[in-house]
């Protein structure tokens, strides 16, 4: 049995909140919390909470419209994103570096948590970049993939 487009949105409004909670909680826990691994470990979190609401957001209104770019859009969103690609680039490189010389593991640990974040970053905007150097019409499949295809992978180590 599949979703209905009117009980996917609802799904989807129901999982915002739930990732809203969460950001509120972790904001409180936050406020006793002093180590600062720990704290590092849940605003990241929380920020893939917020991101992750963000998301939901997005899919409850990819149902209803489909979003369309004019040419111009696509010439901005292409600019953006090749900057944005070849930044990610010189960050992971930089991370490697770092990696390979950081003898503590926990700073080793948080360093690598970040470089797999980058790496999910930089493989998401060369599926952008992809759909914009195809010149085609975004299609609704082209947001889902765009949108989900590493979701349930996103977020603190481990998460």
């Amino acid at each position: 049995m599949s979703f209905t487009e009117k009980e996917l949105v609802a799904f989807f409004h129901e999982q915002e909140k739930l990732e809203e909670e969460i950001v509120k909680s972790v904001g409180k826990a936050l406020e006793t919390i002093k180590n600062p691994v720990v704290e590092a470990v849940l605003k990241g979190i929380s920020y893939d909470s917020s991101k992750h609401a963000e998301i939901y957001r997005s899919a409850a209104q990819i149902i209803a419209v489909a979003p369309a770019l004019t040419e111009g859009e696509f010439k901005h969103l292409e600019e953006v994103v090749k900057w944005h690609i070849e930044n990610e680039e010189k960050l992971m490189e930089r991370l490697r570096e770092a990696i390979n010389k950081t003898a503590n593991d926990r700073v080793k640990f948080l360093l690598e948590s970040i470089l797999a974040d980058e790496k999910r970053h930089h493989h998401l905007l060369n599926l952008v970049m992809g759909i914009i150097v195809k010149g085609e019409t975004i299609t609704d499949q082209d947001w889902w993939d765009i949108i989900w295809e590493n979701v349930p992978f996103h977020g603190a180590p481990g998460g």
